[in-house]
Parts: C-alpha cells; structure tokens; sequence
C-alpha cells in the first residue's frame, strides 16, 4: 500500500514536471480558491458571535490584528466593542435629532402654507374689494404686519404706493429718452478727466448721478442673477431707475438719512451704539447696502418681501426700522466683535435669518425719540443742515 502511494506520489511530480504553465497558473487558481472558501467560513464564524451587526468603516474597530501582529486582550476586545457601540449610539442619536429638526421643519412650513391660505381668503375676499374703506384700519395693518400672500402682494403693492406723481406711460417714454441721452453723454465723455466732466456738477447732481444706478443693479438680490447684467430684467430695471432719476433729480442719496438713523439708534441700543461709537464703525459702511438695495441684496428674498410689505404701508421709516431690527437682533453678538468683524457680519447677514424673528425684533423698537417721529426727526435735521449750509455761504471768508 506504502508503496503504491509513493508511486502515485512520484507519477504526480512527473505529471507535475510535464504540465504547461498554462496548466500549472489553473492549478494555483484553483488552490487559491479553495483556500479563501475555507477562511471565509471561519470570518463569518466570528462575525456570528456579534450580538449586532456592524455599521460601516467604524466596525474595523471589532476585527481582529493581522497574524503577524500580537492579538487582542480580552480586555482591549471589550473596551473596542464598548467604544462601537458608543459610536453607534452617537450616530442614531445624530440621526433622530436631524429627523426631529426636520420634522419640526415641516411642520413649521405646514403651518405657514395654512396661515397664507387663510389671508389670502380675507385679503381677496374681505379687504381688496373695499380697500379705500378698510386699509388704514387696525385689522387690516395688523394682517399686513404679518405678511402680505404672494398671490395679492402685487396688487396691494399697487394700490397702497398708488400714483401720486401722475406718472403716464407717455411721461415715462420722455423721461426714459432723457436718460438714455445722458448714458450715451456719459460715455462718450468718459475718457475725459474726472474732475473736468465733473467740476461744475452740484452734490445733488453727482449724488443722483446715473452712474450710480448700474452699482444699484449689481446690489439688487445678486444671488437670484435676474436683475445683473444679462439677467432677464437687468434692462427693465435698468430703464425704470434711469428714467425716475431724470424725472427727480432732486432725490438724492443724503447722508441726512444716517444722521436720523443713529437718532433711534441710541435711543433704542445704547449699549450697542455706544460699542459702535467706540469701534469707529459709521452708519454708512453698512446702511448703504440695506437701504439703497431696499434690503435686496442683504436679506434672504422671503424676509425682504416682507419689508417690502411694510414699506409700501409705512414708507421710508419702515426701512431704517428693520436696520434697528437686525442691529437688535445680533447685538449680543456685534457687541463681542471688533470693527473688522462687525462690517463683516453686518455685510453678510446670516442665511437662516427668518422672517417673524426679524420682525420680532422690529416690534420692540420704538421709533419716537422725544415724542418726535422718524418724518419729525428728519425734518429737522434737513432744516438744521439748512441753516448751516446758509451760514457757511454768508460767512465773510467764503464770500471774500
């Protein structure tokens, strides 16, 4: 028997020594094979003693070391699956915090779409059909404070800005012809020197200058790309401020403004105006791009349409109003950072700003400063600026 096998051994390694390579890379596939199918069983055998199945790369932490390395403690194997299931813990907790936040997301959002189904009812019902009768009633500012359906926005928009400068399609064509005559002036004038072209401009003229409109443009709701260059109303737009500032010069951008700004500014955030104060920082590094944009460019469009509610109701007050808002909003924030971190912040307010704690915030600021109200305080300041501008131009100096 002994020697039989010895035989059927040697007649293997002669069939060996003949074989092909061919044949030999098939052998060595097949013992590969038959090697993996028999380590396979002995890997699961070890995962079947988990009481849980592990969860992505974090489960590398229950393998055990390569054989050329020493193996686990029992110790060190316990203290590795305490510290995956921690891991697991932490992950689940992760996830049923995100479901809850989405949850209340959605409920919230719900909430809303109910809300504007129900005011869109009263408004196109109850309101819009007798609107010279019930608009300045408490009821109907009341509905407008809490935001304006997008359905009938355009619309109230309309009749609460109304047309009190008798502007008509025929009014609008001249005044838009005036304006594309002063751009082509412009720039047929704009190699020569600033100070030549400019030298006998008025302030009011250089501050209503058209130029400015085009920097106006490019700070109206830049993330959306529908009023930039290019945009599908760049050009619209573009007419329309043209045309308006050809028809009143008069309007300026005045730093009087700023002035009755920091009036209310004081009177409502003395801690904070004070820090400002002290930091250097002036209305103007940030009041320009929240004013002159109407918001636009600062506020995420749901929250600036409904400024825009309020300002068609309220005017020009409302606008420097939701500034004290947001100013009242950040402060304890704004009042733990610098001048830098402030114009920073100021100039990129937060994405996840919301509409009802903005206008929160607006309620608890009071615009009276003295009994004196934001067109009161204003006023005054116009004519106080006034009076200087007539001394200084009587004074024996200038006139010598």
């Amino acid at each position: 028997m002994f020697g039989k096998v010895v035989a059927r051994d040697a007649d293997s390694a002669t069939d060996s020594a003949s074989m092909s390579p061919t044949h030999k890379d098939e052998q060595m596939k097949d013992s590969d094979v038959s090697s993996c199918s028999q380590q396979l069983p002995l890997a699961a055998g070890r995962r079947k003693k988990l009481e849980f199945e592990p969860l992505s790369t974090t489960a590398l932490i229950l393998e055990d070391r390569p054989s050329n390395l020493p193996a686990k403690s029992e110790e060190e194997t316990q203290r590795h699956k305490l510290e995956y299931e921690e891991m697991v813990a932490g992950a689940k907790k992760r996830e049923l915090k995100e479901a809850q936040k989405k949850k209340r997301q959605m409920k919230e959002r719900h909430r809303q779409e109910d809300n504007i189904s129900n005011a869109m009812i009263i408004w196109n019902n109850d309101i819009l059909p007798h609107w010279d009768a019930v608009k300045g009633t408490r009821r109907v500012r009341e509905l407008w404070w809490q935001g304006l359906p997008p359905s009938v926005r355009g619309r109230v928009w309309s009749l609460a800005i109304g047309n009190e400068l008798n502007i008509t399609p025929e009014l609008y064509e001249i005044f838009l012809s005036r304006a594309k005559e002063k751009w082509r002036s412009y720039s047929e004038t704009s190699s020569v020197n600033d100070s030549e072209s400019d030298g006998g401009a008025s302030l009011a003229d250089r501050e209503s200058s058209l130029d400015l409109i085009k920097l106006d443009i490019s700070r109206t709701f830049p993330s959306l790309f529908i009023f930039q260059k290019g945009g599908p109303y760049h050009d619209l737009l573009h007419s329309v401020l043209g045309a308006y500032t050809c028809y009143r010069p008069d309007i300026g951008y005045m730093l009087k403004y700023f002035a009755a700004f920091e009036v209310f500014f004081e009177e409502n955030l003395p801690q904070l105006f004070s820090h400002f104060q002290m930091s250097n920082l002036t209305p103007d590094l940030y009041l320009i791009d929240w004013i002159f944009t109407l918001f636009s460019k600062s506020l995420p469009l749901d929250v600036a349409c409904r400024v825009w509610d309020v300002f068609c109701r309220d005017g020009e007050e409302s606008l420097f109003r939701a500034g004290l808002g947001i100013l009242r909003l950040y402060e304890d924030v704004l009042l733990q950072m610098d001048f830098i971190h402030i114009a920073q912040f100021l100039t990129r307010l937060p994405d996840d700003l919301q509409p009802h704690t903005l206008f929160n915030a607006m309620a608890n600021t009071h615009m009276l400063s003295r009994n004196r109200r934001w067109a009161q305080v204003f006023s005054a300041l116009t004519k106080d600026g006034n009076k200087e501008t007539d001394k200084s131009s009587s004074s024996p100096a200038l006139r010598s």
